[in-house]
């Protein structure tokens, strides 16, 4: 071995050394890692993250909302535990008989024992501490028997005393062996467009459900809404337009959220203080999409007396029929304002007739107060009671007059059942169609005697159907021109600009007479 050779080998010997030393070490410390790691001690303890719980800003600066948040908590607490649960139970509708074939899409039609009953119902509130509770009649309406669930769970039976379905009000009585918590009354008539409020329900949906109270906030978005709702209702139920008409809808509304479970519940002011009967929605669906309306307190208040003194509600009435004021009545009867309500017709020997007061008068204030709409008349009207005296403001011609008359009372079981008669057709610019009212015509529409013209069809949405002119009215005048036969009719309205409002003087079958403006279209 040369020099150079050894010297070359001498050299190699320890970096071949101290690479398999790093290469020991390396798998030494690879195989301890695996190890470590299966016995899991190579895992790391990470620190808890730091939670901040100030404020994000200055509380003095929210303090009105914080204030608001407070008393709505307040609110609820106070009031809540004079809030129930009704359950009611109902018979099932009757089975109708399934056309034949249907069996092999639906099967067989379902055979009930008729003794059973589904539970429906809704919400209410304790009045007194021994036991009568408000709600709506809509809520308890031909239940067989129902039950209160109070605040503390217990379920109590509950007599009803009565319901009135033309304002939708009911009272019910329990006996719970105790004195309950109970709501005080507001003043309805005092409530303010845009003041808060609170919707108090207590629907339940059910045993062992966690829904047993819900609270809604909300301003008041409007008063005296007349939705039609009962009226409609009443229609379907009794098929009596006459018998619909005292339906009375004078609504509040609000943006609170109102679901049918609220149905019945308190709707209460800032004071805790209830001013209505949660009791209906407008909805496509039947659930809140952003209108609900309550029953003013004061007019539930005036019926929960009568139901509980006499069972029923005395109505007393001012033996009219009236309508909302139009624009073109206004024009036509001069009136300072489109506001008020006009007579269209004068019950024979009522109060109204015994006052002076005529057809085509226009009401515009009960002892002084406005009337400026049919709900409102009528609920200022139930406010009082058969035999009381009242003044009534009004116009006629143009000018402003008062009557005092002595209330009268409806005998709703009585009342006349006139017939309905359904809208059909097309024709003219005003959009009706009208025949000489003789032969088979007559007894169609339930005339006893022929003669005059009779409207036969009015068109959808035409300035006839605007103006309420309706099939099977007899036409007597127009613009206080006698009418007697179709040529005259045509050349009655020939004369009628358009823009120009006319007069209507019509009869029913039951020989009531009537008037209506209607302006001709343009």
């Amino acid at each position: 071995m040369t020099n150079e050779t050894q010297m070359e080998h001498t050299m190699h010997d320890p970096l071949r050394a101290k690479t398999k030393v790093v290469l020991y070490s390396a798998t030494a410390f690879l195989a301890g890692l695996g190890i470590a790691s299966g016995l899991g001690w190579t895992q790391v303890t990470l620190a808890m993250p730091v939670i901040n719980e100030s404020p994000q800003i200055d509380p003095a600066l929210v303090a009105p909302a914080v204030d608001l948040s407070d008393a709505f908590v307040n609110l609820s607490e106070a009031v809540t535990p004079g809030v129930v649960r009704i359950e009611a139970r109902v018979p099932y509708p009757e089975q109708r008989e399934m056309p034949q074939g249907f069996e092999r899409f639906f099967g067989p039609p379902q055979q009930r024992n008729p003794d059973d009953v589904q539970v429906g119902g809704g919400s209410g509130f304790v009045v007194s501490e021994d036991g009568y509770i408000l709600t709506n009649n809509h809520v308890i309406d031909d239940a067989t028997s129902v039950t209160v669930i109070l605040a503390d769970k217990t379920r109590h039976d509950a007599e009803v005393v009565g319901g009135d379905p033309f304002t939708d009000v009911a009272v019910l009585k329990i006996d719970a062996g105790r004195d309950l918590e109970t709501l005080s009354f507001g003043d309805s008539d005092e409530v303010r467009v845009g003041e808060w409020i609170l919707a108090i329900g207590n629907p339940g949906f059910g045993a062992g459900t966690s829904l047993d109270f819900t609270v809604t906030a909300g301003i008041v978005s409007a008063r005296g809404r007349p939705l039609r709702i009962l009226q409609n209702n009443l229609q379907r139920e009794l098929q009596d337009q006459e018998l619909a008409g005292f339906a009375i809808e004078d609504f509040i509304q609000t943006d609170a959220v109102i679901n049918p479970g609220n149905s019945g519940g308190p709707m209460v002011d800032a004071t805790g203080r209830v001013i209505g009967i949660n009791s209906a929605i407008a909805s496509r669906t039947g659930y809140y999409q952003g209108y609900g309306f309550a029953i003013p307190i004061n007019l539930a208040r005036r019926i929960m007396e009568d139901l509980v003194e006499y069972g029923s509600v005395r109505r007393p009435i001012l033996g009219v029929r009236i309508e909302d004021v139009t624009p073109e009545d206004a024009e036509y009867y001069r009136l300072p304002s489109v506001s008020g309500v006009q007579i269209v017709l004068v019950n024979d020997g009522g109060p109204a007739e015994d006052a002076g007061l005529r057809a085509e008068d226009v009401i515009v204030s009960i002892d002084g107060r406005e009337a400026s709409y049919v709900g409102g008349l009528q609920a200022m009207v139930t406010m009082r009671r058969p035999g009381d005296r009242i003044t009534v403001g009004f116009y006629r011609d143009g000018n402003y007059r008062e009557a005092e008359l002595r209330l009268g009372e409806a005998d709703l079981q009585d009342a006349p059942r006139p017939d309905v008669v359904a809208e059909s057709g097309s024709v003219d610019r005003l959009g009706i169609q009208v025949r000489a009212n003789v032969g088979e015509v007559a007894d169609d529409y339930g005339f006893r005697a022929e003669g005059g013209v009779v409207i036969t069809d009015v068109a959808a949405g035409s300035a006839a159907l605007r103006g309420r002119l309706l099939p099977g009215r007899l036409i007597l005048e127009i613009d206080r021109t006698e009418i007697e036969t179709v040529a005259d009719v045509e050349a009655a309205l020939s004369e009628v600009a358009p823009g120009q409002v006319v007069r209507f003087l019509l009869e029913d079958s039951g020989g009531n007479q009537y008037v209506e403006t209607v302006r001709m279209p343009r």
